[in-house]
Parts: C-alpha cells; sequence; structure tokens
C-alpha cells in the first residue's frame, strides 16, 4: 500500500514543477510590463542576473533594455516542458528557458525565438 501512494505521489510531481515554471515565466512576463524592471531582474537565475548586470551597468536596467518581447494572449496558450531542473516556457510571442533553484524557478533566458537547425536567439540570457 505505501508503494502505492509514493507512486502515484510521485506521478503527481512534474505537473505541479510544470505549472510552477509557467506561473513564474508569467511573473517575470508581468514584471517585464511593470514600471522599471528591478523584479524582473530578482526573477533571472543568479548568472543570468550578473551577465544581465554586466552587460546594462545595472541589472534593474538591463531585462527592459534588451526589450524582451511582452507575451500576449491568454494562460491556455502556454505551454511548459520539464526535464529535470530544466525547462521551456512557450508563450505566446516569446520562449523562456527556466532552471529549478531552492528559492523556485529563476529564468536563464527570455526573448527566445525559434531559428531553424541552430539554438534559439536570446535577447537576455546568462554565459
Amino acid at each position: 500500500m505505501a508503494g502505492s501512494i509514493l507512486a502515484v505521489g510521485g506521478c503527481g510531481a512534474p505537473g505541479l514543477r510544470q505549472s510552477d515554471a509557467l506561473v513564474a515565466a508569467r511573473n517575470f512576463q508581468t514584471a517585464l510590463s511593470e514600471a522599471g524592471s528591478g523584479r524582473a531582474c530578482a526573477l533571472l537565475a543568479p548568472q543570468t542576473r550578473q551577465e544581465v548586470a554586466s552587460d546594462a551597468g545595472d541589472c534593474a536596467k538591463g531585462p527592459a533594455q534588451e526589450q524582451p518581447p511582452v507575451a500576449s494572449g491568454d494562460a491556455a496558450d502556454a505551454v511548459a516542458e520539464v526535464h529535470g531542473r530544466q525547462a521551456m516556457v512557450r508563450l505566446s510571442g516569446d520562449a523562456l528557458f527556466l532552471s529549478q533553484f531552492d528559492a523556485g524557478w529563476k529564468v536563464v533566458a527570455a526573448g527566445c525565438t525559434p531559428r531553424p537547425d541552430i539554438p534559439f536567439d536570446r535577447k537576455v540570457k546568462g554565459s
């Protein structure tokens, strides 16, 4: 019986991680559309935050300066693919890559557009 409970609990985890990744991506998109992007900066992964701060001189100015697209459409259009502690979230008008940290999902790259036969072109990214 305990094995059955563990199996069911384990099966639910990917759906929860997908949902959490979607929420993190939407929070980042919302922060981009707000005046100032200090909150958007706080939602970036540490290395991405450091890279943006280095490029822009101030991380709070960086995400907006890179001008990643702000997704439009409703939540039904959003799709998250989670693989371990990595996720790709496709929103209408943007694709974001996220990593899961102890503090939750953080944006590694945003403003990503697919290019044939080569990796995504990314506006906001870490090295």
